[in-house]
């Protein structure tokens, strides 16, 4: 079958590893482009993370840094998550990885522009990136075949009773993405909070016995630690839905909606203002991920770690 060329665009990120490890694992999955941004950590953290998986996958395409903070706001890391360095559990090197002297929203401007196809942008952070190309190179528009994201929730929030912690990091580059008229793919909170790797999984993952498996397992018991002390049966592995939505959409429940994004509100900026009425005059701007069959997901992601069997 005929691969798809993407862009990686992330904060990483435990959940952004993951699935950075799904994507190379799949043989339809053609990564053009790496881009850091700042979100789950700042972006000196993140673009060395991005750097550090791209050495352990063996990912041999340009690494761009992004973003170093929102367009507006200020930054906001999520170190209670992901730790100190934003991918902790396990020391990985960087390798012989290096960057680009370009920056992300330039890179992914010559991907573009250079590309005999149409490219998916697929990001599983803060919107700032794409924000930015989509500003500085609105002719780029038409070389975008989609822009499948992770954010927002349909019917809570998690940084916030309203908002989701992608879209609040940077609300105005997410409206810039939500109102391009480009094809969107969103993964929300309903759905991918259900996607969730609990110890009792563990042992699948310690029975694959690869090194790629066992740096997912020592981020896995780092990263399932704070949501099982607030509540959750295990760790909740979001931002692979943004590559399922392309990959998997059949273990997976999509819904076409209207989303628009609050930028004012005192309790609810950065909500998704969501319509899917049948009956309404606004015309679905994006494909809504509200659900996931869990099973599928797990054995998904144990054959993706198969797949760097005999590495070292």
């Amino acid at each position: 079958m005929k691969k798809i060329p993407v862009i990686l665009d992330g904060d990483p990120g435990h959940d952004d590893a993951i699935s950075y490890v799904i994507a190379r694992a799949n043989p339809l999955i053609d990564i053009k482009l790496l881009c850091s941004v700042n979100g789950n950590q700042t972006i000196d953290k993140t673009t060395i993370n991005t750097l550090k998986i791209a050495n352990l996958l063996d990912i041999n395409c340009p690494i761009s840094k992004g973003a170093i903070r929102p367009l507006i706001a200020p930054i906001m890391p999520a170190g209670n998550w992901h730790g100190e360095s934003g991918l902790d559990g396990y020391d990985l090197n960087i390798g012989d990885k290096k960057l680009t002297d370009k920056p992300a929203y330039k890179m992914m401007y010559e991907v573009l522009y250079n590309s005999q196809e149409k490219v998916t942008i697929i990001s599983t952070g803060p919107l700032t990136n794409v924000a930015i190309l989509l500003k500085t190179y609105p002719e780029i528009k038409n070389k975008i075949k989609m822009i499948a994201i992770m954010g927002g929730g349909i019917i809570h929030g998690n940084w916030t009773p309203a908002s989701e912690y992608n879209i609040l990091v940077d609300p105005e580059a997410a409206k810039i993405v939500f109102d391009s008229g480009i094809k969107i793919n969103a993964a929300v909170l309903d759905a991918t909070e259900k996607a969730i790797i609990k110890p009792s999984d563990f042992p699948r993952i310690e029975q694959v016995n690869n090194k790629v498996s066992q740096v997912v397992l020592a981020w896995l018991k780092f990263f399932y630690k704070h949501p099982m002390e607030i509540g959750y049966e295990g760790a909740p592995i979001h931002d692979p839905l943004a590559l399922l939505s392309i990959t998997n959409p059949e273990i997976l429940k999509i819904q076409k909606m209207h989303i628009d994004i609050d930028l004012d509100g005192k309790y609810t900026r950065g909500m998704f203002v969501y319509d899917r009425r049948h009956s309404s005059k606004l015309k679905p701007n994006a494909d809504i991920v509200l659900d996931i069959d869990r099973d599928k997901f797990v054995d998904l992601l144990i054959n993706a770690l198969h797949y760097y069997d005999g590495r070292k």
